[in-house]
């Protein structure tokens, strides 16, 4: 039941419930071309507001992600289990079009995970991408140049022919990441998990309906219901999130500012759109 308006006029009075929903879209990295990625530095100063407010009852994370990186991704979720203890305050994830890779990642730093039933879950295994350009190079009569020190310097150039050796090694810290993260989830997720390794640890995803039989979401719903079954009716929403600047909005979010400072070429800004588009086309998004 409601209270009445005079209660909530009162300010000596008791206080409504008040959620702090904390925004988690986007890409995790650094600075893409047209949004600012997910990092702990963009996130650190909404992360600390939402839990030490005194009138935070909980804390929500709603998640859009397609992943990204992985250091990153465990720098939010160990943040967020921090202050979590600091504060004494329940976190719940809830996931929107997409929580997969790094999302799910940071997922993990919450006591439950809530999946809308059509959200896209998952995709707990590494990736990496790139192209082959030397022969494109050579028809078009260009001769790419490369100074180095260290025989591993260059691994990887796409303008160079692949090497077993560079390939060897990859596997090798890829096989780190993930056995990375197959630990996280198991620890994290322990008996709720419903399935073979070979399965869960594939990369696939699953729709949130999926994910709740396999043991990868706690249950299924929609934040602001959720919260108000919970806490009532009077329940209030308060959202966190990166800050952008007022030229950042106007331009939708677009961010130029490259390395130390430095502006990127069009190219750069170019290569840097397309490598985010493919994050969220790797899942039809």
């Amino acid at each position: 039941m409601s209270r009445p308006i005079w209660s909530r006029l009162n300010p000596f009075g008791p206080k409504d419930p008040q959620v702090a929903v904390v925004r988690l879209h986007g890409p995790i990295g650094g600075n893409a071309a047209f949004r600012q990625g997910l990092s702990i530095d963009s996130l650190e100063e909404p992360l600390r507001a939402a839990f030490e407010s005194r009138r935070t009852t909980a804390v929500a994370l709603s998640i859009n992600s397609p992943g990204g990186s992985p250091v990153q991704s465990d720098l939010i979720k160990t943040r967020i289990e921090s202050l979590a203890r600091e504060f004494d305050k329940p976190v719940t994830a809830f996931t929107e079009d997409l929580c997969a890779s790094g999302g799910y990642w940071i997922a993990q730093g919450a006591d439950e995970i809530i999946a809308h039933p059509s959200s896209i879950v998952g995709s707990i295994g590494v990736i990496t991408a790139s192209f082959g350009m030397q022969d494109a190079i050579a028809k078009l009569g260009i001769e790419r140049r490369v100074h180095t020190k260290g025989t591993s310097k260059g691994m990887l150039d796409p303008f160079q022919p692949e090497k077993p050796a560079d390939l060897a090694h990859l596997d090798s810290l890829q096989q780190d990441l993930y056995d990375s993260f197959k630990d996280l989830v198991r620890r994290r997720r322990g008996a709720k998990l419903k399935g073979d390794d070979e399965e869960l640890f594939s990369g696939a995803v699953w729709t949130g309906t999926r994910a709740l039989e396999k043991g990868l979401v706690d249950g299924l719903g929609e934040l602001r219901s959720v919260m108000r079954e919970r806490y009532g009716e009077d329940v209030r929403f308060r959202r966190y999130g990166p800050k952008r600047s007022l030229w950042q909005r106007l331009r939708r979010g677009t961010d130029f500012s490259g390395p130390a400072g430095e502006a990127p070429s069009l190219a750069h800004s170019l290569i840097a759109a397309i490598e985010e588009r493919l994050l969220w086309n790797r899942f039809g998004l």
